[in-house]
């Protein structure tokens, strides 16, 4: 059984820092539990343009609002507490918060901890998992 506290995470390698988010990672690889868990914060008045090429991710608002963008469609959602989305087919997106929003995050492979977005807005592939 793996018991983690939030607060015990700050300011450890398990808290990543980029520009306009910071994210909390609960759960990584090297838990072995097939994903990864995080507590994500993105800021108010950042736009974060994302496209996890080689990861599926869920995501629950918890706190705050703003707008998600699928660029595949052009459509846009509002973000709220208690609403979920899934990059279900590696959904290219911009997530513009108009207050900081907070989000419980999973990531399918998992992430190793140390990721942050590159130039395309993904996250690097794991170089121990096969592409299928």
């Amino acid at each position: 059984m793996i018991i983690r506290k939030l607060k015990d995470l700050r300011n450890t390698d398990r808290d990543v820092k980029s520009n306009g988010w910071d994210s909390a990672r609960l759960l990584l690889k090297e838990d072995g539990m097939g994903f990864s868990f995080h507590v994500t914060k993105m800021y108010a008045g950042s736009e974060l343009r994302m496209h996890y090429q080689n990861h599926l991710e869920a995501v629950l608002v918890l706190k705050g609002t703003g707008t998600l963008e699928d660029l595949g469609t052009g459509k846009t959602h509002r973000l709220r507490p208690g609403v979920m989305y899934a990059l279900d087919a590696h959904d290219e997106h911009i997530v513009r918060p108009e207050t900081d929003i907070l989000t419980a995050c999973v990531f399918n492979p998992p992430v190793t901890g140390r990721e942050v977005h590159d130039e395309n807005g993904a996250y690097p592939a794991d170089p121990e998992v096969k592409a299928a």
